[in-house]
């Protein structure tokens, strides 16, 4: 396992100080906002190569 690997018995201890920081009824909460920001995160990154990708296609067909 490498530095920058996290293991389970990280995970158990991340969501221990989260359950005792934002208590059981804000984790699903917390945990749906969370996976909605990665998805928008993964969109835009994926519209960001889209757009790379039509310009490198438009410089090829200068060439």
């Amino acid at each position: 396992m490498g530095l920058g690997s996290i293991g389970p018995a990280e995970w158990i201890i991340i969501f221990l100080v989260l359950l005792l920081f934002f208590g059981a009824n804000k984790l699903p909460e917390l945990a749906r906002g969370l996976g909605k920001s990665i998805k928008e995160f993964k969109k835009a990154t994926k519209e960001v190569e889209k757009e790379l990708d039509q310009i490198d296609d438009e410089d090829k067909d200068k060439k």
